[in-house]
């Protein structure tokens, strides 16, 4: 980096922005939650800071942390679940971590062991959503947990506490966690009409072989045909 404020200061602000934005779609409430991104071409990352109202986020709530949890730039304490950020860092491809206690998100923690694939948006966290065991938050054991559960996937749930996506971008992130609470909310839905349906491995391929083949979620000229 030439100019580690000029990143610090846009990682902290990127930060504040996405929790702000979270409690506005109800997924952080309070200070139950928090938000970080990796500064790219370090091992740094821009976490919020314990006890923020997240809705009332700004930079100055976000402190820069080393590999050791070390501040390096901000006044704050970092949020009590880093442990559990670094832990989801540990994979190359995780570029930020959104950690939530959404309503229907922590729900479904405190009911299943896994969030079966009912739609196949789930497909864009990478399929079933596994549920980490029951820890006390902030600890090792929790970490650890959440970092097996998310192997292959871009989202995790946390057994009677909450959720974990993640992303190689701030907004990977964000867009996970308000996917995942969708699909949860569609899960309790469905449960309360009958026994959900669930999308067999075959039929998952066939939405991945589709999706690329008409190259979903991407835009293209008009002309082109699918």
């Amino acid at each position: 980096m030439t100019d580690g404020s000029t990143a610090y200061d846009a990682a902290r602000g990127a930060v504040a922005d996405a929790a702000r934005r979270l409690a506005a779609e109800g997924l952080l409430i309070g200070t139950a939650g928090n938000v970080s991104v990796r500064i790219a071409g370090s091992d740094l990352i821009a976490v919020t800071a314990t006890g923020v109202v997240l809705a009332d986020c700004g930079p100055e709530h976000v402190s820069v942390v080393d590999a050791t949890g070390a501040v390096v730039a901000g006044e704050l304490a970092p949020t009590s679940e880093l442990e559990l950020h670094q832990a989801a860092y540990a994979t190359a491809a995780t570029g930020a971590v959104v950690h939530t206690h959404a309503p229907y998100a922590t729900a479904v923690a405190c009911v299943l062991d896994e969030l079966p694939v009912l739609h196949y948006q789930q497909l864009l966290l990478g399929g079933s959503v596994r549920v980490a065991p029951y820890a006390t938050f902030g600890t090792t054991e929790l970490a650890g947990g959440v970092a097996a559960a998310l192997e292959g996937r871009a989202a995790a749930l946390m057994a009677n506490h909450g959720a974990v996506t993640t992303g190689a971008a701030l907004d990977k992130a964000v867009d996970a966690a308000l996917l995942l609470e969708w699909c949860c909310r569609l899960y309790v839905n469905a449960a309360r009409i009958g026994t959900p349906r669930v999308l067999d491995d075959a039929q998952q391929a066939a939405v991945i072989e589709a999706a690329i083949a008409r190259r979903y979620g991407t835009t293209r000229p008009a002309e082109e045909t699918p």
